[in-house]
């Protein structure tokens, strides 16, 4: 008994670690991508790149802070930037709004943050919407998703941020930051 034990020792040590996914990974993007939506700042897309407001003004040629819809705000890719998985993501907000995560800390449907099955607490992951390019820096502080064929579920916020809200799920990719 005690020799089986540690037989299965290694596996479950295995199992914490996240695993790399099987498939290939996809060539990074020259650029973040984010279409400016009505309504938003230039200080709130500086927080869904996770950058400072400075260096996206810089990045874009802006000489001040003012923005209009429809505008395509770009950022470099980030450096040591990797991929970890792509597939199909959803999001959660509202009837989960001032709970507890599995983190321990409150549900902000309002915060970037997001569940994932596998990636430990406080990662930030680089969410990129495949259909349209946009991007979203997210801080996993829950588990989940629970539905089968998903992939990560995002804060209300962050899945406005790519333009998720309204369809519910899309098809993302997932990049580790350093």
């Amino acid at each position: 008994m005690r020799i089986r034990r540690l037989l299965l020792l290694p596996l479950l040590l295995a199992a914490c670690v996240p695993a790399p996914t099987n498939r290939p990974e996809p060539a990074p993007p020259q650029a973040l991508l984010h279409v400016v939506r009505p309504g938003e700042t230039l200080y709130r897309i500086a927080l869904y790149f996770g950058v400072s407001v400075e260096a996206l003004m810089a990045a874009n040629g802006l000489g001040d802070t003012r923005i209009v819809p429809g505008q395509r705000i770009t950022y470099p890719w980030p450096k040591g930037a990797r991929f970890y998985e792509r597939g199909e993501a959803s999001w959660y907000g509202p009837g989960f709004h001032g709970r507890r995560t599995a983190s321990g800390e409150r549900f902000d449907q309002e915060a970037l943050t997001a569940a994932h099955p596998r990636l430990p607490f406080g990662t930030r992951v680089l969410v990129r919407r495949e259909d349209t390019g946009e991007t979203v820096v997210v801080r996993i502080n829950d588990r989940g998703p629970f539905k089968r064929g998903r992939i990560i579920d995002l804060s209300y916020a962050a899945a406005r941020a790519i333009g998720m809200d309204r369809s519910g799920t899309a098809v993302v990719s997932l990049y580790l930051l350093p």
